[in-house]
């Protein structure tokens, strides 16, 4: 099956009309997005936008053979002109299965918002889904599904939909998942790219066409990753996006709770709410036997600074004497011991910490011990992980991976 992407972009394109923002002044050549709109096989045609006839010229086909028009979402504005000689747009219900002259078949998949997804099989059996934006599937069993050879759905705005189909099977190791939809909420260029290689995903120009079901090196998912950053870095926000598009994430947060502490409460409330519903939350700092549960969901860690804190409580640290007696010894013991952990590990995990020591010498000897074995633990885990990112001002920056 043959597919060409007519457009990659939100309803009202990219760049904006109009909009002064970064990411549309920075939307040129092969960044630019025409609304999204997909020709399959040269029959059947997936939403009708503006200036479809001229961008599949461009991209080497005709429409004079589509024989469908279906459309996926409300189009809100004035109508789009339909070119001359294609059938009427039209819809399919919610659970109906239109069969195509050409052998196609197109099943309607109910949404969880406004719109319609589209399967659609060709003569061969291939499988792909196409979802419309803002939507995700509704009433996807848990395992209950054959994973499709592609997937082309909103992943930026909507990754919960991509953690729903790969709970329920539809999206698997060798799917090949493109994000479509893109507007300028989405960072431009390279970083776009590392941000949907993490879900496990992709973007193509407008214009590209794909043979589904053909191999293609589905990006490698880097099994630990650590996000470090300053205070309001946005490194958390990193660490949390990285993991929406899998399912039963378990939130592993080490701060645990502090009684009276509004603010603290505050900040724990904070966190809790941006998070998805889907999520298991575990306060503790007891890692090694989360890390240690094979075949468990992706672990997110926040944050290894509360950690080492809570490991420096129990060894005494503090306190100048306990550390030069034994102290120092028992804290290395117990570093030691994450650091094989995390080697060992077979789940995937995002960890995130603390960037401390950038010029500022604490005051007392406690606060540069922390500092310094701050830096240490830091150190010692990036060396097992496959991915490390900085964050500065909300901008990730890869140190490795």
């Amino acid at each position: 099956m043959e597919l060409t992407l007519l457009g990659t972009g939100a309803p009202d394109g990219l760049p904006r009309p109009d909009c002064p923002c970064a990411v549309c002044a920075a939307a040129r050549g092969d960044r630019a997005r025409a609304a999204t709109a997909l020709l399959v096989d040269g029959v059947l045609l997936l939403d009708l936008t503006p200036g479809a006839a001229l961008a599949a010229a461009r991209a080497g086909h005709s429409l004079a053979g589509v024989r469908q028009v279906l459309l996926t979402h409300p189009h809100d504005g004035p109508p789009v002109e339909l070119p001359a000689g294609l059938p009427p747009a039209g819809r399919v219900a919610d659970g109906r299965v239109l069969t195509l002259i050409s052998g196609h078949r197109v099943r309607a998949v109910a949404m969880d918002s406004p719109g319609t997804g589209y399967e659609v099989t060709s003569p061969e059996g291939d499988r792909l889904l196409y979802l419309p934006p803002g939507g995700s599937p509704a009433g996807l069993p848990d395992g209950g599904h054959d994973p499709y050879e592609m997937v082309l759905a909103d992943v930026v705005g909507r990754p919960d939909a991509l953690a729903r189909l790969r709970s329920a099977g539809a999206v698997g190791a060798t799917t090949d998942v493109l994000a479509v939809h893109l507007g300028h909420e989405v960072p431009p260029g390279p970083e776009l790219a590392r941000r949907l290689a993490a879900a496990g995903a992709r973007a193509v120009p407008d214009g590209t066409t794909l043979i589904v079901g053909e191999y293609h090196a589905v990006p490698d998912l880097p099994r630990r990753t650590l996000v470090l950053g300053g205070a309001r870095s946005g490194k958390s926000v990193e660490a949390e996006r990285r993991l929406e598009g899998f399912p039963g994430v378990v939130y592993v947060a080490t701060g645990g709770s502090r009684d009276g502490d509004a603010e603290w409460a505050s900040r724990v409330g904070l966190h809790r709410e941006r998070r998805p519903g889907s999520w298991r939350t575990e306060e503790t700092c007891e890692l090694l036997p989360l890390l240690a549960a094979d075949g468990g969901p992706p672990l997110l860690i926040d944050c290894l600074s509360l950690w080492l804190t809570d490991a420096m409580d129990r060894v005494g640290a503090w306190d100048d004497a306990r550390w030069a007696d034994g102290g120092q010894r028992a804290l290395q013991d117990r570093v030691g011991e994450l650091v094989a952990a995390v080697r060992a590990t077979r789940r995937m995990v995002v960890a995130v910490s603390n960037e401390v020591g950038s010029g500022v010498v604490p005051a007392t000897a406690s606060g540069r011990r922390f500092r310094d074995e701050l830096g240490r633990l830091n150190a010692a885990f990036a060396a097992e992980c496959e991915h490390v990112l900085l964050v500065v001002a909300g901008q990730a920056v890869v140190l490795r991976g």
